[in-house]
């Protein structure tokens, strides 16, 4: 059987992360949480996703800062990093490439066509 394909998951409100959660494991999907920046710097000095999906407005560090810092260690600068996103005004979906993000997902994300989205950052 395959290996299962890894996504870590940057998110600080609970039923968030449960929705994406569930979402991804029913489609085959290792799913590893972190609510917060010092949580995803952690979690990614033994865990190497093959996508990380990136809340941007999180207290303390926001997702374009910690994008930023993941960019900028060597071993994630070719992983996809996808903004997952209320901030839906004109330019938001900029501001999220050039802080180093490879796709924008607006929420709330539509459970229908979600994992075709995540599949297509992966291929």
């Amino acid at each position: 059987m395959a290996e299962k394909r890894k996504i870590l998951h940057v998110e600080d409100n609970f039923e968030n992360r449960i929705l994406v959660r569930r979402i991804l494991q029913a489609s085959g999907y290792e799913v590893v949480e972190a609510e917060n920046a010092i949580e995803a710097l952690d979690v990614l000095t033994h865990f190497v996703p093959q996508l990380i999906l990136m809340d941007i407005n999180m207290p303390e560090v926001d997702g374009y800062t910690l994008t930023q810092q993941i960019k900028a260690k060597q071993s994630f600068t070719d992983t996809p990093i996808i903004a997952i996103t209320a901030n839906v005004m004109k330019g938001d979906r900029e501001k999220s490439l050039q802080a180093g993000c490879n796709g924008y997902i607006e929420k709330p994300i539509n459970v229908d066509t979600f994992v075709d989205q995540i599949e297509a950052y992966l291929h």
